[in-house]
């Protein structure tokens, strides 16, 4: 086999620059470079000193040097220590002081801790809304979806999407219209006949099912609760007022869950003396009451969609009989 030596050599005779050794190859590159040079076949390429290289960010901001904006500003919870802490309060504590769901949505949506009596009244809300039969709105969609064969998440928001000012989600309207004529000291008929010039439903009155003599239950309930352990019931007590009112008019126009929710949710906040004015608004205008409902509610649709799917429901097809049909 022919030697490296020899292969050097060959490559030298045919007219290629080949260094000695593997350390020669420097200088026989700058001394072709400057013979090229010198015989006008190249141009010197003039120098430049080159761009710093950018510190990288995580190095700089640990020294000091920079502040990177936040894309995202969290009030309610922190993952950063050893244990979540839900509005400043360590899991751990949350644990070991007994406190329910009720407390936990007490630090979560509103910031603060609230008396016992608030966030009992919270969860008695939650286990009264859960559920309202398979033949409301909410809980039709998520049955249907559930026996088309789709999966929990779908059927569980195919239910939620239904939720607004037909169905479960007047309780913020509620809220907002009774404190506003309670504030403004209307008596239920200028506050009922206001409304009705201007074409608005009083948001929390009426059912299709409950009248004078059928009562719903829930609503009962609330009321019995609140008038045991509330400071104030004066924005329930108005609606009752206003619930006296429509009666007169009509036997369905009763108070109904969403209004019973809605009055007296302004007498918690109202009550509890733990909020401004300004804060009482702000969660009326958000939508925190409607989130209540939203939560509670959650809960039957997906007990509905695993009831269809343990039974195996098979596909629902609403039948012929069940539909007018017409040009």
């Amino acid at each position: 086999m022919e030697s490296a030596q020899a292969k050097n050599q060959a490559l030298r005779e045919a007219g290629a620059v080949g260094p000695t050794s593997y350390e020669a190859f420097e200088a026989a590159i700058k001394e072709t470079f400057d013979k090229l040079v010198d015989e006008g076949k190249i141009t010197p390429v003039k120098e430049f000193t080159p761009p710093p290289i950018p510190e990288d960010l995580n190095t700089a901001i640990r020294s000091g040097k920079v502040r990177a904006p936040t894309h995202i500003i969290s009030t309610i919870s922190d993952d950063r220590g050893e244990e979540p802490c839900y509005g400043g309060v360590p899991m751990s504590s949350i644990i070991e002081n007994g406190y329910g769901v009720g407390d936990v949505i007490s630090l979560l949506w509103f910031k603060r801790s609230l008396p016992r009596y608030c966030t009992q009244f919270i969860e008695i809300c939650i286990m009264l809304c859960a559920d309202h039969g398979p033949c409301v709105s909410g809980a039709h969609n998520s049955i249907v979806t559930a026996r088309a064969g789709k999966d929990l998440v779908s059927c569980l928001v195919s239910g939620l999407l239904t939720i607004g000012p037909r169905f479960g989600g007047a309780i913020d309207d509620a809220a907002r219209y009774f404190k506003d004529a309670y504030d403004r000291s209307l008596t239920p008929y200028e506050f009922v006949e206001s409304m009705k010039k201007k074409g608005i439903r009083v948001p929390g009155i009426g059912h299709r099912i409950k009248n004078r003599d059928n009562k719903d239950k829930r609503v009962e309930l609330l009321q019995k609760f609140a008038r045991t352990h509330f400071p104030s019931v004066k924005y329930m007590e108005y609606a009752v007022e206003v619930e006296n009112y429509t009666l007169t008019k009509a036997n369905n126009l009763v108070l109904n869950v969403d209004g019973a929710i809605g009055s007296l949710f302004l007498d918690l906040l109202a009550g509890s003396g733990m909020f401004t004015k300004q804060e009482v608004d702000e969660i009326v205008e958000i939508g925190y009451l409607n989130g209540l409902f939203v939560l509670a509610r959650s809960i039957g649709l997906i007990g509905h969609t695993f009831d269809q799917k343990r039974l195996k429901q098979p596909l629902y097809r609403h039948p012929w009989e069940d539909v007018l049909y017409t040009k």
